[in-house]
């Protein structure tokens, strides 16, 4: 099964002082490089031991990189997030293709088996974030030659609707909604509810 299955995730190099920039203004420069090694080692090793796909890390900047979990490493290459899933997607082997960010830790097993089993019926499918955004879409085959990032406002709370309607007649199916990581506020909501599940 996991041979015409594959998982992407996105990612920045985890660099002190240069990735999570947002978060980093609210809560220093230390916790938000500690969110991102936390984030990115635990998604890839909880989602790369699964047989049923393989996880592709993508990362930038495009330089060579180890991580635990992961089948193979690509670089992202140049452009806007759109050109940059376009251009993995035109890449990788054919098949049903899943993507998410780093920024979403609570993303399990169980959501990437369920957006897999969503291409099955459907063209594509969305994983809603809080903040307007998606931290996960994916597409069949045969979708993949039609990505819907044509005008996308990305970093807005607009880019779910922009995607959306770009999929307009399109069978999209939709899974529960979580929340990116991107700012202190968030942080703070992410760290309370791992806080509270510790607590049980």
């Amino acid at each position: 099964m996991a041979a015409d299955r594959t998982l992407v995730l996105m990612a920045r190099r985890p660099i002190l002082g240069q990735g999570k920039r947002r978060l980093a203004a609210d809560v220093g420069d230390c916790a938000a490089h500690r969110f991102q090694r936390v984030a990115l080692g635990r998604l890839s090793q909880r989602l790369g031991a699964d047989p049923r796909w393989r996880l592709c890390l993508a990362i930038t900047p495009d330089e060579p990189v180890r991580c635990l979990g992961a089948d193979f490493v690509v670089g992202q290459g140049e452009g806007d997030l759109g050109q940059r899933m376009t251009r993995l997607s035109q890449r990788l082997a054919p098949g049903p293709l899943v993507i998410i960010g780093s920024d979403t830790p609570e993303v399990v097993a169980g959501d990437i088996e369920r957006a897999f089993e969503a291409l099955k019926a459907g063209d594509a499918v969305i994983g809603p974030a809080l903040d307007g955004g998606y931290w996960l879409i994916g597409f069949s085959q045969d979708q993949r030659a039609h990505l819907p990032f044509t005008g996308v406002r990305w970093s807005t709370p607009h880019a779910r609707a922009d995607t959306l309607n770009n999929l307009a007649g399109k069978r999209v199916m939709m899974l529960r909604e979580l929340e990116d990581i991107d700012d202190g506020a968030s942080y703070r909501r992410w760290r309370q509810r791992v806080a509270g599940r510790l607590g049980k």
